[in-house]
């Protein structure tokens, strides 16, 4: 742990949230670019993913402070006040979603934004893991999200709480990079349901992760249940909800070709009626 100024304001964790969020736009970009997304449709989910960024940040400390007025703290919001990823994630998403279809709707044609929804927020999810990887090495330096104390080989001694805990900030770290590369490769082999499997694995190893934190982040409505775990029981069911809407909209061929500028459109189409015409021309034979 290192949780001290290293210039300025600037601390660790500081630095890595602001890595993590810069990686989350460079890596969607490079991941759009190298699966042809247009130039607008790019352009769009990145204004989208800075607004629901900034909107996260506020919404994960606003989080916090219901979680603490929960728990009988009192509701403040202040400089000592915390922030909860779950709070950002469910802000910076509402503010991402109203951004994207909304500009879509004005600045994209032929329902660009909402054909291409699933396969653009499959790299979204590539995105959301490696900058959440980057925030939860921020957290491991700053000393918060510990895990319980431990005589383990697996726990470290921090000196702040004077004990070995679980490093479970490293933990969660290491799962987010392997997702993180897991969902790159579906991404690029053309598959669309990124985000929903983000929200079902994240979601299952967060609950799970929840039985060896060791800090007080509040209580949640439901006594057997920490706030972090009934947040990701509910990420379950809206990954599963959206495997199912996702199986429903599979994009007919035509309709991809509509997404196209007209040139590469037209080309396609032509593509397709001389492979037709071969065919039926075999059959003739």
């Amino acid at each position: 742990m290192y949780p001290y100024k290293i210039f300025g304001d600037f601390d660790l964790y500081t630095i890595c949230i602001t890595l993590g969020a810069a990686a989350c736009l460079v890596v969607f970009r490079l991941l759009a670019d190298r699966l042809r997304l247009s130039a607008r449709l790019t352009n769009l989910t990145l204004a989208a993913g800075v607004v629901g960024m900034a909107a996260g940040l506020g919404s994960a400390v606003l989080f916090q402070a219901f979680y603490d007025y929960l728990a009988g703290y009192g509701f403040f919001i202040d400089e000592y006040t915390g922030a909860t990823f779950y709070g950002g994630l469910i802000g910076g998403a509402a503010l991402f979603l109203l951004v994207y279809f909304l500009g879509g709707h004005f600045l994209l044609p032929r329902g660009e934004a909402r054909k291409s929804f699933f396969a653009t927020t499959s790299l979204v999810a590539v995105s959301i893991t490696l900058a959440h990887a980057c925030g939860r090495i921020g957290c491991f330096f700053a000393g918060c999200c510990h895990g319980l104390p431990t005589t383990s080989i697996f726990g470290l001694y921090f000196p702040a709480l004077d004990t070995r805990v679980y490093p479970t900030q490293l933990y969660e770290a290491l799962f987010l990079l392997l997702l993180s590369a897991f969902l790159a490769m579906r991404a690029l082999r053309g598959k669309r349901d990124g985000f929903p499997l983000y929200l079902v694995a994240y979601g299952v190893f967060r609950y799970f992760i929840e039985f060896l934190r060791g800090d007080d982040r509040g209580a949640s409505p439901v006594p057997f249940l920490s706030p972090s775990q009934l947040t990701a029981l509910v990420l379950v069911a809206v990954g599963f909800l959206l495997f199912w809407v996702e199986s429903r909209q599979k994009t007919p061929a035509a309709e991809e070709f509509a997404i196209l500028p007209d040139g590469e459109a037209d080309a396609a189409e032509g593509e397709m009626d001389s492979t037709q015409a071969a065919a039926e021309g075999e059959a003739h034979e």
